[in-house]
């Protein structure tokens, strides 16, 4: 056990602090008149400082602790209004969906460490590449291992095929759906494989292989999105999309790229999360407590009058996820753009 600070985890931790106090203020307006609340607040504190630990932690066995902590986490926070059978059912998925992802890193951490005798990052990758020139390891093996551990990012950072958790699990509470579909539980795979670059630049067929997946992912999230009647699916729908983005910085040799994404989406997305919260709230005092009518788009429009003020922060964020200049967004996917046409021209058109 220890702790690591890097630039890296400094941003992180930065981050990660900024979206959970915001999350926490809004929550509290937001679950004021829920009998839960207590419960919530005990979750998301737990929740948050998991997270936090995962970033600083120096090795890949603490990081697995706390990998299971985040999950642990996200099933209770999932299925908060456990009465409600879509809730119970979704926080149930998201878990199963991330076992089949964390018993690959289970295996390739266990692989990792009898290859090499360690759980640091950097030591991992020393070792494989001496493994590799003296031909202790069969080239196979390391590959193998490699692809084991991002499975890990697979099922938490929803890629495809695993990403099918993640717009279920938009029956959690609103600031809920915020925080770990924007800023944190998410975040925490792509954190993960730029942790591992220094192990996965050895290997071009594995950085083709994370590349390949982001693209997919990407191309999938962002056409299923376009079909979406649930306000906060298509929501979730663009966070897998955009998601890939950042797996294809990672694979394209560019985890500056996708960590920079990485941060701006999280404010633009938990920004728009919490619109949609506010625009859920209004519209629950209109059909009453159905969540079902209250998330449906069809049932929406002229909120604008109602709401200048969610709409105006709305109209910002959705600008911002655009990649539309000068705000953030068209900084980071920019960069990632200008990578991938570098590394793997095709995908490069594809995300474009």
């Amino acid at each position: 056990m220890g702790f690591v600070l890097d630039p890296l985890g400094s941003v992180m931790l930065c981050l990660v602090t900024t979206i959970t106090l915001l999350v926490m203020i809004y929550s509290h307006g937001y679950m004021a008149h829920d009998k839960g609340y207590v419960r919530f607040f005990t979750y998301l504190a737990l929740f948050s400082s998991s997270m936090l630990g995962l970033i600083i932690s120096p090795n890949l066995l603490e990081i697995y602790v706390f990998w299971e902590l985040v999950g642990m986490c996200s099933y209770l926070l999932v299925g908060f209004w456990y009465d409600r059978d879509g809730a119970a059912h979704a926080a149930q998925k998201a878990f199963v969906v991330n076992r089949v992802g964390d018993f690959g890193l289970l295996l390739g951490i266990l692989g990792l460490f009898w290859a090499t005798k360690s759980f640091d990052f950097n030591e991992i990758a020393v070792g494989i590449s001496q493994a590799m020139a003296n031909q202790s390891l069969p080239s196979w093996a390391p590959l193998l291992l490699c692809f084991l551990v991002f499975l890990g990012p697979m099922a938490k950072s929803a890629q495809f095929p695993l990403h099918v958790w993640l717009p279920d699990a938009m029956e959690g509470p609103t600031p809920i759906s915020a925080l770990i579909h924007a800023a944190t539980m998410v975040a925490a795979g792509v954190f993960l494989v730029a942790r591992l670059d220094p192990l996965y630049s050895i290997f071009p067929m594995m950085q083709f292989i994370i590349a390949l997946v982001g693209t997919i992912t990407c191309f999938l999230g962002a056409s299923i999105a376009l079909t979406q009647m649930d306000l906060k699916k298509g929501l979730a729908y663009s966070t897998v999309s955009q998601l890939g983005y950042m797996m294809l910085a990672m694979g394209c040799g560019a985890p500056l790229a996708g960590i920079f994404h990485l941060i701006t989406h999280a404010c633009f997305k938990a920004m728009l999360f919490l619109g949609s919260g506010s625009v859920i709230h209004a519209m629950e005092e209109v059909v009453g407590h159905q969540p079902v009518l209250a998330q449906d788009m069809r049932l929406m429009g002229g909120l604008r009058k109602k709401m200048p003020f969610t709409s105006s922060t709305f109209l910002i964020g959705c600008v911002a996820i655009s990649g539309i200049p000068p705000l953030a967004g068209f900084w980071s996917k920019d960069e990632i753009l200008g990578n991938a046409f570098i590394s793997f021209p095709l995908f490069g058109l594809l995300v474009l």
